[in-house]
């Protein structure tokens, strides 16, 4: 079956009888699309007779609404597609207009299939009914000049609701309205919509697609940015500001491109709304109500006018895991990558052959060490830079004497040991001296580092940690084909660090300030991980990441 990285679904049965069909029908299309899914709804359209059928409006109301967020519930289960249901036909009570206009719609990812859910009497791929779907397709999107299409038999047998089902409600205006199936929609001139909108999923999607219906002329659309960003979980995998509005904006400019986008930073919880006379009406979710019951406390203090809010329910995630949410998240997502190869390896000629070198780092008190014991009993050789810089330190070691003569005497204890603590004193906060200490000690380390990895070889090992607060400051990430970070929130790393050194929060944040941040270090990373939640959870990340790494070094032996 040949797989196509683009496609157009066009559904032409009855919402009332797709409910149940739904399931099936995503299935039998995600075996023709491996990537983007748009999804064009026209219900009661038939694809048989000489008249070349044409895309009519489809009035927005509640039983629509509802419909597309049960279909980006449904599409959850099938995580490699992008499914984009197009809006260009639904419209809402005050902008339906008896026909469309007939200019064809740019598609970002111009559709290389199409496939519907009409069938013909004996089951057959009639080619007359292929053509008119591909005219079809053709008059409304920009499509691939060898377009390919498909009328879907999925097995409908399977595709049973319980009795009496009706779709889940969708959005629940703010003012107490009766609304049933039938009710239209009504739409408005200009309204706002927010969020963080990292790693664009569906319960985004149905947050957007209602604000596009409700929107007949602009939508302004704020993206949390900055301090708005500083409370959320794993926030060094947050994508960039830049990244979240080109995705966003792709997005939208897909499903309803006749609306203009107006899509801003949201700097604080207010945003354009709280401030904007023109807006009419803002969509939140479950979770953002109150902040829009805010948004218009704000705004009757500036004497403007109150929003009409509409609330989106959740989405829930039926494959939520431990310490997830059980909404489909973008927290969720970010969870799930930690583990995950982020970016390509490093090629290294320069290390011993068959020996595959990981760079561990991360923030004090982010959990380094127990992590690479948690490797080390998966099998890894373990370099602890910590121990052999103490090495270095004695009277026989490498770094001693050249230590001596750039600090003095003064730093010996009587024993003449290097008194670490007066050391530390004489170079903490004293750029110069700091510099002039890992002038010495840095390349030193990483010479008895190189000697470790002979030794990991000699005993058969095929993993080495280093295990490394300093590594890219160090430079150290040249001898490692991997940087592997430990990520945790700062006010936890704090936490930690008072705990075990005994220190007060002050010195605990002034160590932490020293150092490169969690975000710097997981910018140059291949794999994150995080020991924010329970061991045993920890434990299975680290497995996690173990199997994957296994995965990729018998892919690229020998190396």
């Amino acid at each position: 079956m040949t797989l196509f990285r683009s496609g157009l679904l066009v559904l032409t049965t009855p919402l009332a009888a797709l409910a149940p069909r739904l399931a099936p029908i995503l299935t039998s299309a995600a075996q023709f699309v491996n990537d983007t899914l748009y999804v064009h709804l026209q219900p009661g359209m038939s694809l048989e007779g000489p008249a070349q059928p044409l895309s009519t409006p489809v009035q927005a109301t509640f039983e629509v609404l509802d419909f597309i967020s049960y279909f980006y519930a449904g599409a959850n289960v099938h995580p490699h597609l992008d499914i984009r249901i197009l809006l260009t036909n639904i419209q809402s009570k005050s902008a339906f207009l008896p026909s469309l206009a007939s200019s064809v719609q740019n598609l970002a990812h111009p559709p290389e299939v199409v496939l519907t859910d009409f069938q013909t009497l004996d089951g057959s791929q009639y080619n007359p009914v292929k053509q008119q779907l591909e005219r079809y397709a053709t008059s409304c999107y920009s499509c691939c000049p060898t377009l390919t299409s498909v009328l879907l038999y999925p097995d409908y047998e399977s595709a049973e609701l319980p009795v009496g089902f009706t779709l889940p409600s969708t959005i629940r205006p703010s003012s107490p309205v009766a609304r049933s199936p039938k009710q239209p929609v009504r739409g408005y001139h200009r309204g706002a919509v927010g969020g963080t909108f990292d790693r664009l999923h569906n319960a985004h999607k149905v947050l957007l697609s209602v604000s596009c219906i409700v929107a007949q002329e602009q939508l302004v659309v704020g993206v949390a940015d900055k301090d708005l960003l500083k409370g959320k979980l794993l926030p060094e995998l947050l994508q960039s500001y830049a990244e979240r509005v080109e995705h966003l904006s792709e997005f939208l400019v897909d499903i309803k491109p006749s609306l203009a986008f107006d899509i801003v930073p949201l700097l604080d919880p207010y945003g354009p709304a709280g401030s904007d006379p023109s807006l009419e009406f803002l969509v939140v979710s479950e979770e953002t109500y109150r902040g829009g019951m805010a948004v218009n406390r704000f705004r009757h203090e500036k004497d403007l006018k109150e929003l009409t809010l509409y609330q989106i329910q959740l989405l829930h995630d039926p494959g939520h895991r431990e310490n997830e949410e059980d909404k489909i998240s973008s927290s969720s997502s970010r969870q799930r990558m930690l583990g995950n190869l982020l970016r390509p390896p490093h090629v290294r000629s320069g290390l011993p052959a068959g020996l595959y070198v990981i760079g561990l780092t991360g923030i004090s008190g982010s959990g380094k060490s127990a992590v690479a014991q948690r490797l080390k009993g998966l099998g890894a050789y373990v370099i602890d830079c910590d121990q052999l810089g103490h090495r270095a330190y004695t009277p026989a070691g490498p770094a001693y004497q050249p230590v001596v003569q750039a600090f003095g005497t003064d730093i010996l204890h009587k024993d003449g040991f290097i008194n670490r603590k007066v050391l530390s004193s004489r170079v903490f906060g004293n750029k110069k001296h700091l510099k002039k200490l890992t002038d010495i000690m840095w390349p030193v380390i990483a010479k008895l580092a190189r000697e470790e990895m002979d030794r990991a070889v000699a005993a058969g090992k095929r993993v080495c940690v280093i295990e490394a607060a300093v590594l890219l400051e160090a430079g150290w990430q040249s001898m490692v084909h991997e940087v592997w970070t430990i990520v945790i929130p700062e006010t936890e790393a704090v936490r930690r660090i008072m705990e075990r050194d005994g220190l007060s929060e002050a010195a605990a944040q002034s160590r932490l300030q020293s150092q490169m941040s969690g975000q710097q270090l997981v910018d140059q990373s291949h794999v994150v991980l995080s020991t924010l939640w329970e061991p045993h959870v920890t434990q299975l990340q680290v497995e996690k990441a173990w199997a994957l790494l296994q995965k990729r070094i018998d892919a690229i032996q020998p190396f």
